[in-house]
């Protein structure tokens, strides 16, 4: 009788669990690296191995995609609120994948490595789920290379604060941009205006409207000129080319104005077009000349 009880107690076991082939889940980060403040990208993929069509949605308790960050001490991060995941269909045999931002779920500007990993929760299957892989990202604060505090126009007494950033990984160094509150300390927008060629000093300045303005170069032969308002919104973006004589360079007028000054105006999106449009020797057509 032990041996049939024995198989019939694992026959039992396996049967009330979920099979582990029915959905796996992965889970990956954007980046390894993130700036205190900016978005903190996650990508978590389901595939689905149930032989049918899966909907995964909250039941008002639990949401069906949970997160779970530990700093490098292993203690859990708080997160502010509950979080409910919209509804998703994953058909069978096939992938579906989220991008989440762990930021706006997990307080996140401390500086250090962080580890995470996701649940995600069967339809019908109560409090229990399949765990993700656990992966690891760091957070930093960048090198800062100017700043500037600011009123705010049109709300007396509120001020905020610029900040220009560099930020290197293995292979690249970007520039990026933060608008602080000066009342909470905290970020209000952090990211990344692109890549950056730090062989030429990148120069930022404020205009009368309290704007950034920010020019680099982002190529060996393109500066980028980027004007940001007060809530860290990018409101103007162009590019320029090395002038006759100089260098591209910001330039302040006396009434506050800000222009960039020793450039050639560069449109690459209709660079592309005009090539596009420009025959190759192997487009003409095949006709005969006498």
């Amino acid at each position: 009788m032990f041996p049939f009880r024995r198989l019939l107690f694992l026959f039992l076991l396996v049967s009330c669990l979920p099979a582990a082939a029915q959905i796996d889940v992965g889970l990956r980060m954007v980046r390894r690296q993130f700036v205190a403040g900016e978005p903190v990208r996650a990508v978590i993929t389901i595939t689905n191995h149930a032989g049918r069509d899966l909907v995964f949605q909250g039941n008002g308790r639990l949401s069906w995609l949970d997160f779970v960050v530990k700093n490098d001490r292993g203690e859990p991060i708080s997160s502010p609120g509950g979080n409910q995941f919209r509804a998703v269909r994953v058909p069978v045999g096939q992938s579906l994948s989220r991008e989440v931002d762990l930021s706006k779920i997990f307080r996140l500007n401390r500086l250090g490595t962080y580890s995470v990993y996701g649940t995600v929760r069967m339809p019908g299957g109560g409090d229990n789920g399949f765990l993700s892989n656990r992966t690891i990202f760091t957070v930093t604060k960048g090198r800062e290379i100017w700043t500037q505090k600011i009123g705010v126009k049109g709300h007396p007494g509120e001020t905020r604060e610029y900040k220009v950033l560099t930020f290197s990984d293995s292979r690249k160094t970007y520039i990026y941009i933060q608008v602080v509150d000066n009342v909470t300390g905290q970020p209000i927008q952090t990211y990344a205006l692109g890549q950056v060629l730090l062989f030429r000093k990148p120069q930022s300045t404020v205009d009368r409207d309290q704007r950034l303005h920010v020019l680099f170069l982002s190529t060996p032969s393109v500066w980028s000129h980027v004007v940001i308002n007060a809530d860290g919104q990018v409101v103007d973006r162009n590019f320029h080319k090395r002038g006759a004589a100089s260098d591209p360079r910001l330039v302040t007028f006396g009434n506050g104005e800000v222009v960039v000054a020793g450039s050639v105006p560069y449109d690459p999106v209709a660079e592309r077009q005009a090539r596009a449009r420009a025959h190759k020797v192997s487009d003409r057509p095949n006709i005969v000349y006498d």
